[in-house]
């Protein structure tokens, strides 16, 4: 438990040391780590875990980290009471990078704040994050694979399981996008129809 407690933490707290841009850049470095190098959740579980993290108040990464903490300490066989104890240790550990990196940036910025330099690269820090955000938004909807240097790509069938799935990724698109709806009536409204049509 302790062993498995302490490679949690550490999990999370590399992410929250190498996240920048919030949680939707977080996301990708995440999924990495739990799905492909730990192996702790499938895709389509983590998938799940995304989708309740952005229907739960709070930012997504932290509400991400708390689910995937819970879920991989319960899925090992845990009582829920040691498996709450690992969604708190995942929510600390992806805080804390955090709390350390913003002491030092605000003491860094109150002496070099003027300073060229600083400024060319947090400018650099802006494509960087769009990037990240735009890897989550692949890695949730395609799984990659290099042969040789070809790179494979197959859609991941668990979380788009049939034509309706696409049909309400299509409509919450086109609402967001071009008619500038308010994403918190396309969650609902996604709710809803989750609900009747499954």
């Amino acid at each position: 438990m302790i062993a498995l407690l302490l490679k949690l933490f550490w999990c999370f707290f590399v992410i929250g040391l190498f996240n920048f841009g919030g949680g939707g850049a977080m996301i990708s470095l995440i999924q990495n780590q739990i799905v492909e190098v730990h192996g702790w959740l499938t895709e389509a579980a983590f998938t799940d875990i995304v989708a309740i993290s952005q229907t739960t108040p709070g930012p997504i990464g932290i509400n991400c980290a708390t689910y995937v903490g819970y879920q991989v300490m319960h899925d090992a066989g845990f009582s829920n009471l040691v498996a709450v104890v690992g969604s708190a240790s995942a929510t600390f550990a992806v805080v804390l990078p955090s709390f350390i990196i913003f002491w030092v940036l605000m003491r860094a910025f109150n002496r070099f704040h003027d300073d060229p330099r600083f400024v060319t690269v947090m400018s650099a820090l802006k494509p960087a994050v769009a990037g990240l955000i735009f890897a989550a938004a692949v890695i949730l909807c395609l799984h990659v694979t290099m042969d040789g240097l070809t790179p494979q790509i197959s859609v991941i069938a668990e979380n788009f399981p049939d034509w309706t799935s696409w049909a309400l990724f299509a409509g919450a698109f086109i609402a967001t996008y071009f008619f500038k709806a308010n994403p918190i009536y396309v969650i609902l409204a996604g709710g809803i129809l989750g609900l009747i049509i499954y």
